[in-house]
Order: structure tokens, then sequence, then C-alpha cells
């Protein structure tokens, strides 16, 4: 008997670090109530403030891009290139109770008009695992393919639009959270999901955590003529939203590098 209590003993250990590394939502968290007003920035805007006049930048640095959502209804994606923009990140999904409905004129019309694309996932860690949301988002127009016009898909994490501004997770688990989605999403597409969050946020909810800028791009919304300090550990960001108010259709946004490195990002 007592050998195998001893083996037990052994075992617990490693049976709570397991379990802990999984995020796991409340029990009894209702789904997102008007997902439909959610989008990159949303939540950004009303809690970091915005770009009242726009802000334009200067056209020889980088690659100009824009995301949109269902708010932007159907979009024409003929005029938006012939603005400058060259690629786009399109809203999918939310939590696993949402979908965009303008998603495939949004995501296939951007691409048959020669905008590289993208999309994202808007995250709610209350209400499902990491994983569980991954799986939704692929499932759902989040996945990748080596074609050179498309990104890999993008996780939207900002302030809570339903209540506490980290979804009541501590930093660990809304660590663990990131992590459980970012590996489920890689698994399937062998791709690194992109990061979008604000510096502000991913301080108070990650408690700046360093450990995903060797991996995951950063696509970073600081609304100015600067975009700021950035979160722990990434020296660069790969994307800045920064402004609301852009020239053309949705929040803009700039790359940080030319065509062929979007290019690049694009084909993996």
């Amino acid at each position: 008997m007592s050998t195998v209590l001893a083996a037990l003993a052994v075992g617990i250990p490693a049976l709570a670090l397991a379990l802990s590394s999984t995020a796991v939502a409340a029990p009894g968290v209702p789904e997102p109530s008007h997902p439909g007003d959610d989008s990159a920035g949303s939540q950004i805007l009303r809690h970091e403030g915005t770009s009242r006049t726009g802000v334009a930048l200067p056209a020889t640095w980088g690659t100009e891009g824009v995301d949109v959502s269902s708010h932007q209804r159907n979009v024409a994606w003929s005029a938006v290139r012939k603005s400058g923009v060259r690629y786009a990140y399109i809203k999918a999904t939310e939590s696993t109770s949402y979908r965009n409905a303008y998603f495939a004129q949004q995501y296939n019309g951007s691409y048959k008009a020669g905008i590289i694309r993208g999309a994202y996932h808007f995250a709610t860690p209350n209400t499902s695992s990491g994983a569980t949301q991954a799986k939704y988002f692929l499932a759902h127009g989040g996945g990748w393919s080596k074609d050179g016009k498309t990104l890999p898909g993008a996780l939207d994490l900002e302030y809570n639009p339903y209540g506490a501004t980290c979804y009541g997770l501590s930093h660990q688990s809304m660590v663990n959270w990131v992590r459980d989605f970012s590996r489920t999403y890689k698994a399937k597409t062998g791709r690194d999901v992109v990061l979008y969050t604000s510096t502000n946020w991913w301080k108070s909810c990650t408690g700046n955590n360093s450990g995903f800028a060797r991996t995951n791009p950063l696509w970073v919304p600081h609304y100015g003529s600067s975009v700021g300090v950035l979160p722990a550990g990434w020296k660069l960001q790969t994307m800045w939203q920064y402004t609301s108010k852009g020239a053309a259709v949705g929040d803009h946004n700039r790359f940080n590098g030319n065509i062929d490195r979007l290019k690049a990002l694009a084909n993996g």
C-alpha cells in the first residue's frame, strides 16, 4: 500500500502542472450579447482614447492596410485597393457563438481585388478555453493557406466589452489561455497566430509577459504619429493600427516593411 501511495504522491505535482497549463472558462459565463459591436480596437478607443482627426503617415514608410468587421458591411474592395491599401484583416468570429455575416464578401472580395487578406478572432477568454475558441475560429474562416495572399490568423486581445477588464483571469491564467489558443492554431496551420493587443492591456492582463515575443507577430494599436512603447519582449511591431479614422474603410494599419516582406509573412 505504501508503494502505491508513494507513486501517487510523485504523480500529483505533474498532474497539477498539467491542469494548470490550460485556462478554463468560469462556468455560467454568458456568450457575448453584442458581438457585432466588438472589433479590433473598439475597446481600445473606449479605454485609451482615439485620434479624432485621423493620422496620415508618410506613404514611403511601410505598407498600408485596413481591418474591417460587420460594421463596414459590404466593402468596395477595388476602390480600397486604388487608395493604396495592400492588406486587410477581417473579423471572422467571436467566442464560439458569433460569425461575421459579411465575412465571405469581405474576405473573398479583398482577395479578388488583389489585397492580401487575413482573418481575426475577437477573444473572450472567460467563455471557453483558448483551444475551443481556436478550433471555432479555424472552422469558420480563420485558416491559412500558402498562396502568397493569405496572412496567418490574428487573435484580438483587448478590454472586455462585457465586464472586468481582464475577463476575471489572473495574469498566469490569461497567459495560459493565450498559449492554449496559439498552440492549437499552430498545430492545425503550422503558423504562429498574430497577437493584436495594446501595451496597456497586455501589462494589465498578462503582467507584461514576454514569452510570446520570439514566436508571435505583434499587431499593436496606438493612435497617433508614433507606435509608442511595445509590450515586453517585442523589439519591433509587425503591424501598427495607427488610426480609427483612415481615408479608406475601417481602421488603418501600417505593416512594418515593404510589400515583399508582407508577402513573405503571407507565405510563411
